[in-house]
């Protein structure tokens, strides 16, 4: 009914080694058992002592497989507080104070970070140690920040802006293995002129016209007579606005509806902080109401807040006070 088999160097007790049906006691303090054994060979178990072993993490099913067990001394084994060690607390917890010494003699002796921490202290959340849930949470998370950032992109025309740097940063990498071409892009007009096409009826008779005529004519570049053919509409504009003192954009609802509009926006606006420099000048041609400047246009919305605009006036008799105002801000000697 009693083995007593401690200080035995035991490192395990085999399936079938022997069927003893009556034992009711078994000592195996103080060995190199690495795990609880088990009971198909003691029917009858009712005391296991397995002190002082080398049991790290406990089997989780010994209450089932020793149903008749009624009290288990596993203290002072160097248990390694894990996630395998969760199931064998929760088992503990169910038996109702069948783990003789209980906390005391309990404690994590592994990994360093726990080391002394009794196993009652000793907690994993649920995530932690379901490999099932936590890879789905890591997905589900994933999703959603693709989602939100995809949304984010969309939203602020990410791609819009990626591809204009793009395609300024090719325009100054062509420019500086171009040396020879280096003297064009000295300073040779007072102004480039960006508008909407359906505004050129304007800019043909009414803003060129005054502007390059009389005394102290203005020198404009204009798309249609100074883009260079062969080149790309947007190296066109790049070269343009960096030959041009000043860039003149002529606003109206018109405007913020053309595309090629806002590349010449964005660049000018690139420019201005890129160089430090003070060169917008912004005509509202007509009033834009709020709701027509589009989400991409926020740069547009901000200079119209803090930059002061000359407003073109209907009544005839103002507008040579208009012309002197905008002769003043584009006054250069050019070279």
């Amino acid at each position: 009914k009693k083995l007593r088999l401690q200080n035995n160097q035991i490192s395990n007790v085999p399936r079938g080694v022997a069927e003893l049906k009556s034992l009711e006691e078994l000592n195996l303090a103080s060995n190199r058992l690495a795990d609880l054994p088990g009971c198909s060979g003691f029917t009858s178990l009712q005391f296991l002592n397995v002190e002082m072993n080398s049991i790290l993490t406990p089997s989780a099913d010994f209450f089932q497989s020793c149903p008749r067990v009624r009290e288990l001394q596993a203290g002072h084994n160097p248990f390694k507080c894990s996630c395998e060690l969760q199931a064998f607390m929760r088992l503990e917890r169910q038996a109702g104070g069948k783990l003789f010494g209980w906390p005391s003699a309990y404690v994590c002796e592994y990994p360093e970070g726990v080391r002394g921490t009794e196993l009652k202290d000793f907690h994993l959340s649920l995530l932690a140690c379901n490999t099932t849930l936590l890879l789905v949470t890591a997905l589900l998370l994933t999703l959603v920040l693709v989602a939100a950032v995809a949304f984010l992109c969309i939203y602020l025309d990410v791609p819009w802006y990626v591809r204009m740097m793009w395609q300024w940063t090719q325009t100054k990498r062509r420019a500086w293995h171009n040396p020879a071409g280096d003297q064009g892009l000295a300073l040779q007009f007072h102004a480039f002129i960006s508008y909407s096409e359906r505004d050129s009826l304007w800019v043909k008779n009414e803003l060129i016209p005054n502007l390059e005529k009389g005394e102290g004519c203005v020198q404009l570049c204009q798309h249609e007579r100074n883009f260079i053919p062969g080149k790309s509409i947007v190296e066109n504009i790049i070269n343009c606005i960096e030959k041009s003192y000043k860039s003149i954009f002529v606003l109206s609802p018109n405007f913020v509806q053309s595309e090629w509009c806002h590349y010449e926006l964005y660049f000018a606006h690139h420019k201005l902080f890129s160089e430090n420099s003070n060169s917008l000048i912004l005509i509202l041609l007509e009033p834009i109401p709020p709701y027509l400047i589009p989400a991409r246009y926020h740069k547009l919305k901000a200079l119209m807040a803090k930059r002061t605009y000359l407003e073109w006036p209907k009544e005839r008799s103002k507008r040579a006070l208009f012309w002197a105002n905008l002769r003043a801000a584009i006054s250069i000697n050019l070279p």
